[in-house]
């Protein structure tokens, strides 16, 4: 199966910050992304990110490499997880919301799968202080959401909103090591679980 990562937002786009700018959500998400790249390939697994630019590349591009990928290997044989930090405001003061969050597209689709593997690994990897956020009104944990990345890739498509960047207690877990490893591990724990249920590596 072949894995992408989505390294949220660019350079270019303005906000998606901590208010104190320690957290660039460009940054981070791309660290977050590569350093899952890393651990999966590490172990066998075929794995990229679909934006190595620094740039805000058009979400319309982002959808039209995923669908390369999928017209290449199989939609069946593709998964897609977007990487993101949550925030409760416009990013120029701190805000009281905290924890993590998943979003597929709206209905039964394959990417809810992948969403309830990754929410079983947040459950296990986060600390115990640090929400795990779900709406169950559907029947499953997700969030759904018509985002283009979500909406406009045809294989199993994940968004994550990994804590909140105008929250100050999770920036600072965020920027920790350790924060930054859990953030990791729990996509790595995620992923592979998708895999070993539904895909080949």
């Amino acid at each position: 199966m072949k894995i992408l990562l989505d390294n949220g937002h660019g350079i270019t786009t303005k906000g998606k910050r901590s208010p104190d700018g320690r957290l660039l959500e460009y940054q981070y998400a791309r660290r977050v992304a590569n350093a899952i790249v890393a651990a999966l390939t590490a172990q066998g697994y075929d794995a990229c990110a679909i934006v190595p630019e620094n740039a805000d590349i058009a979400l319309g591009e982002r959808a039209n490499r995923v669908n390369a990928v999928c017209d290449t290997y199989g939609a069946s044989n593709v998964m897609l997880v977007s990487i993101h930090c949550n925030a409760a405001g416009s990013g120029a003061t701190w805000m009281n919301a905290r924890g993590w969050e998943a979003w597929t597209s709206k209905g039964q689709t394959q990417g809810d799968r992948l969403a309830d593997c990754l929410y079983d690994a947040a459950s296990k990897c986060l600390p115990k202080d640090i929400p795990v956020r779900t709406d169950l009104s559907d029947g499953d944990r997700d969030k759904e959401e018509s985002f283009t990345i979500l909406t406009r890739t045809r294989c199993a498509a994940c968004l994550t909103e990994n804590l909140f960047q105008d929250n100050r207690a999770d920036v600072d877990y965020l920027l920790s090591p350790e924060g930054f490893e859990t953030i990791v591990r729990l996509h790595v724990e995620g992923i592979k679980n998708y895999v070993a249920k539904y895909g080949k590596k």
